[in-house]
């Protein structure tokens, strides 16, 4: 929302060569609680899509904004971060889409907003996201996922901010030149290389997000703070890979994810 607020306050609409439309919290009632989930319905709106006219209230957001936000645009950006649970290496996400043409869009857009990291989509996207909904009205679609922890960055903040003017200036909505650039490409190809707590506990995490992972390497120790009689566990990585997020918290509870790691697309 920064990021946004920023660039409103910053764009002149008689310069734009075009439409742009901020929503700087699209779920207002879950961001106001610093919540995936809205308070007044107990649901996630990057899993409510396409939605529901008459459904509850974040259905009903999914809906408008599949039926009458997203047919309107030329492209997409939807900006997340980790929130408080998780941080992310700054990357953007492009859904690899069975539409060669659509899924090249994606890329150009991702490579317009300037971070060094891709994150493709692949067979674990969810039909359920902002994403998916993009892909069924064949709009050009990229998210983010900027830190986390649940506070602002000054350096992923002004990221963010430059990442969307690069956009416009590449889209001819605002003047000036933005190159594309390179990015490396990874994928959540395999489910397995990333960890997951296996019991409750304190994780004293010994690997951050933008590290290579090694089968083998130590990824953090889980203290046994319930049963302190219990010798701490080893948590090891199981295969090479980036690691694309850790986990913020220090007290995690059995199945949370402690390392999300992806692997490079050749």
């Amino acid at each position: 929302p920064a990021a946004l607020m920023r660039l409103a306050q910053r764009l002149d609409p008689a310069d734009l060569a075009g439409k742009v439309i901020l929503v700087p919290a699209l779920n207002a009632p879950a961001f106001a609680e610093a919540s995936r989930v809205s308070p007044l319905d107990g649901a996630n709106l990057n899993r409510a899509f396409p939605g529901d006219p008459n459904g509850g209230p974040t259905a009903m957001i999914a809906d408008f904004v599949e039926t009458e936000l997203l047919p309107r645009a030329d492209a997409v950006v939807d900006l997340h971060s980790g929130g408080k649970a998780s941080f992310f290496q700054p990357c953007t996400l492009v859904t690899h889409c069975d539409d060669s043409a659509l899924y090249e869009a994606n890329l150009a857009l991702a490579r317009a907003f300037g971070l060094p990291l891709i994150w493709r989509l692949g067979d674990q996207n969810d039909d359920r996201s902002v994403n998916a909904a993009a892909e069924r009205q064949n709009v050009p679609m990229i998210a983010t996922e900027l830190g986390g922890g649940g506070g602002t960055d000054p350096e992923i903040t002004g990221n963010a901010e430059t990442g969307l003017l690069r956009m416009l200036r590449n889209m001819g909505i605002v003047a000036g030149e933005a190159e594309p650039q390179h990015a490396r490409i990874v994928e959540t190809a395999s489910p397995a290389s990333s960890l997951y707590a296996t019991s409750d506990g304190v994780f004293d995490r010994a690997a951050a997000a933008g590290q290579e992972a090694r089968p083998g390497a130590l990824a953090g120790r889980l203290h046994h703070v319930f049963e302190p009689e219990r010798p701490s566990t080893d948590v090891k990585f199981r295969s090479d890979g980036f690691i694309l997020a850790h986990t913020c918290r220090g007290l995690v509870r059995r199945g949370e994810l402690l390392h999300l790691v992806a692997q490079d697309v050749t």
